[in-house]
């Protein structure tokens, strides 16, 4: 019976988004700003109206008991592969036109499991078998039958809504056209880098004359939106030699990067923090995979992070689950990263990653509605996400019984718009 009231009094009604919904009681982890033991978040028109201790309630709003509750932003994955997306194909190690835009499934169901897991906004991104597969896309993880809907911006012709996804290291090697060792994969990248200044120089020397202009080239024009600090690079890399390289082609084509997964970032740290590059980092707590992962430490975040180096964590879901991202920065706080840096590294750091910031990763007035209720502390063991809002909309509910198939149950647990509801999906908190 206390279930069924907690979940009647967490329930709001996604329709009339212009009314204000007052999300009351709660403990507020506002990320940037002191804790708040008792709080309330206003929100309206899916946007963050006030944040504290005592807002003025309008007497029209919703309110939403969350007493009891901890209330923090919705979380941000910086390298994610959910919507069933591909990116290049084995033709050529170098496909900067390929968009994984293009690929993304905006019914998959690992959107839903992301969701369960309190992840708000992402990196969707192309594989990592190539030196160069493809234009990421930034999104939300709205409930959306378009792929465009997802989006961060809202016009592809004038906006710019994804990262660069290249790779170096084991995964990018192989037989001609690709390279077979290290080397020859440092070269391709620099020669292509080399077309795309060239190419560059041609459109300023043309300016508006179209006559002047040269053969549109759609994966030139991705790297000239690189070279240009529009598009950022996110680097597959784990050994610290293969870091080392990628930070050194950032030096000679001064691009924005984002070094992901950084396995053997511990050891080069310092050199990472001397370059101002932000990583985002991987938590795995197994041994296996790949020999280049074999320096992985759950130190690794805590190192880099006392070095100055800005922090984030991703799940490249499949590789570790949506469901369980918090997990990683648990992981990291045992491993002895302090609590702030790892809310910090969960929320707005990776929304600076993705140029962001100003919009979500933390609970401010004028950001966007993205926040998730959860059970208890966010690093606790036994707490549950118990709602995810995106845009002040509901997307999970941990009391539907088919939201919470998508957060405990297996992979198959909803298959062709059928669910079954098992005994094992009861709440034993």
């Amino acid at each position: 019976m206390c279930l069924l009231l907690l979940a009647a009094s967490l329930a709001v009604p996604l329709s009339a988004q212009s009314t204000p919904i007052a999300f009351k009681g709660a403990r507020i982890i506002p990320v940037v700003g002191a804790e708040i033991p008792s709080g309330t978040v206003l929100v309206q028109d899916g946007k963050i109206v006030a944040v504290g201790a005592n807002v003025a309630i309008p007497a029209n709003a919703q309110v939403v008991d969350a007493t009891g509750k901890v209330i923090m932003p919705g979380l941000v994955d910086t390298h994610s592969h959910i919507g069933g997306g591909s990116g290049g194909d084995r033709s050529d190690p170098i496909q900067g036109d390929v968009r994984i835009l293009d690929a993304i499934d905006p019914k998959d169901d690992g959107i839903q499991r992301a969701q369960s897991g309190g992840v708000t906004t992402a990196n969707i991104m192309p594989g990592s078998g190539h030196l160069m597969s493809g234009q990421t896309a930034y999104v939300k993880l709205r409930d959306v039958s378009r792929v465009e809907d997802l989006l961060t911006c809202r016009d592809l012709m004038t906006e710019i809504c994804g990262g660069m996804k290249m790779a170096n290291g084991t995964n990018p090697r192989g037989q001609p056209p690709f390279p077979g060792t290290r080397g020859k994969a440092a070269a391709l990248v620099r020669e292509q880098f080399v077309k795309a200044q060239e190419y560059r120089r041609k459109l300023q020397a043309a300016g508006t004359d179209s006559t002047k202009r040269p053969e549109r080239n759609l994966e030139l024009e991705a790297l000239v939106e690189v070279l240009e600090g529009k598009r950022t690079v996110h680097f597959h890399t784990h050994r610290a030699d293969d870091i080392v390289t990628v930070l050194r082609l950032r030096q000679e084509f001064g691009f924005k990067l984002v070094l992901q997964h950084v396995t053997e970032g511990w050891e080069v740290a310092g050199e990472i923090a001397a370059a101002g590059v932000p990583t985002s980092v991987i938590v795995i707590d197994a041994p296996g995979g790949k020999l280049e992962a074999v320096g992985l430490r759950l130190s690794n975040a805590r190192i880099l992070d006392s070095a100055g180096v800005l922090v984030g964590f991703h799940t490249d879901d499949g590789i570790t689950d949506s469901r369980w991202f918090l997990r990683s920065a648990a992981l990291a706080i045992r491993s002895g990263l302090p609590r702030e840096a790892a809310l910090r590294a969960m929320t707005i750091n990776g929304a600076k990653m993705l140029d962001l910031e100003r919009r979500v990763g933390s609970l401010e007035a004028g950001k966007d509605a993205d926040l998730i209720i959860l059970s208890g502390d966010p690093f606790a063991a036994r707490t549950h996400v118990e709602q995810t809002w995106v845009d002040g909309k509901k997307v999970f509910d941990l009391s539907d019984p088919r939201d919470a198939l998508y957060a405990r149950g297996g992979y198959d647990s909803i298959r062709d718009g059928i669910y079954e509801v098992h005994a094992d999906m009861e709440d034993h908190n």
